[in-house]
């Protein structure tokens, strides 16, 4: 397994992609006014995929491999409802068999037993920030239907919280040295990487329901120890407002950036392959 660079740029139309717990569910903001997507929330999708086992994206995903993925052996340690007790008594052995995402991401169990082998992810999700910053609309919601029992209509105040258009990008990385720990395979990282074009599209919401991953792309390093800072690759492929003296507005549409549509060759010479997932 070589070391590899990740980058997402996400176009969020009338939609919340990651409320705000602590600011009554707006959508997250930088002090800068910059949006913000937090990893977990996006890590929350891809396992969501995994865990429904009769949807239609893993039905095609497992299938895609050869030989067809077992779905015993990609199981969600991070699911509602799971057992700790149950989990802490597997053996290490079959600890790191079942749980697809305790291999890719690591997890938070600091029990004895098993579980404690795993604790660092081979995949880290970066912060997804909007480039510039956004403009949120906030409406109240009404139903004709009334929710209280003396009441024949329904009011929720400012409910509705949203960016009016905004692109983010969102970085992560795959680090070879913990899979040696983790037990993540080649074919873990693959599954990841055919399930990101399909993390928003089939987990919309009433309160997302534009959010595309414009780009995702993926960049393989020549070596387990990295050929290419990183950084150098995240700034080559970050897309540009097309005005830079808009910069500090917030855009309109995706026509307002200017995306890259390969590294440039020089770059491209210090790495293996540079894909985009979602073409």
């Amino acid at each position: 397994m070589n070391r590899a660079t990740g980058l997402l740029v996400i176009e969020v139309v009338n939609s919340n992609p990651n409320g705000n717990p602590d600011q009554e569910s707006d959508p997250r903001l930088r002090p800068d006014e910059r949006g913000m997507i937090s990893p977990v929330s996006f890590k929350r999708k891809l396992r969501d995929l995994i865990e429904d086992k009769e949807g239609p994206v893993w039905e095609h995903t497992a299938r895609s491999f050869k030989p067809v993925l077992k779905p015993e052996e990609y199981q969600i340690l991070e699911s509602r409802g799971r057992d700790r007790n149950v989990i802490k008594a597997l053996d290490a052995a079959e600890f790191v068999k079942r749980y697809w995402d305790g291999r890719l991401f690591g997890n938070t169990f600091l029990e004895e037993g098993a579980s404690a082998l795993i604790r660092t992810g081979v995949v880290q999700f970066g912060m997804g920030v909007s480039i510039s910053p956004v403009e949120i609309e906030r409406m109240t919601n009404t139903s004709k239907a009334g929710v209280q029992s003396d009441k024949d209509r329904g009011m929720a105040p400012l409910a509705y919280r949203i960016v009016l258009h905004g692109v983010y990008v969102m970085p992560y990385f795959v680090n070879p040295t913990a899979a040696r720990k983790s037990g993540c395979t080649d074919i873990d990282i693959e599954l990841m990487k055919r399930l990101i074009p399909h993390a928003y599209t089939h987990t919309a919401s009433y309160l997302r329901p534009m959010v595309t991953i414009r780009h995702a792309w993926h960049i393989e390093h020549k070596s387990a120890l990295g050929s290419c800072p990183d950084f150098s690759l995240i700034e080559a492929l970050t897309p540009k407002r097309l005005n830079e003296a808009d910069q500090e507005t917030p855009s309109k549409n995706w026509s307002d950036y200017i995306a890259p549509a390969a590294l440039p060759e020089k770059l491209g010479a210090r790495v293996s392959s540079v894909t985009d997932l979602v073409s």
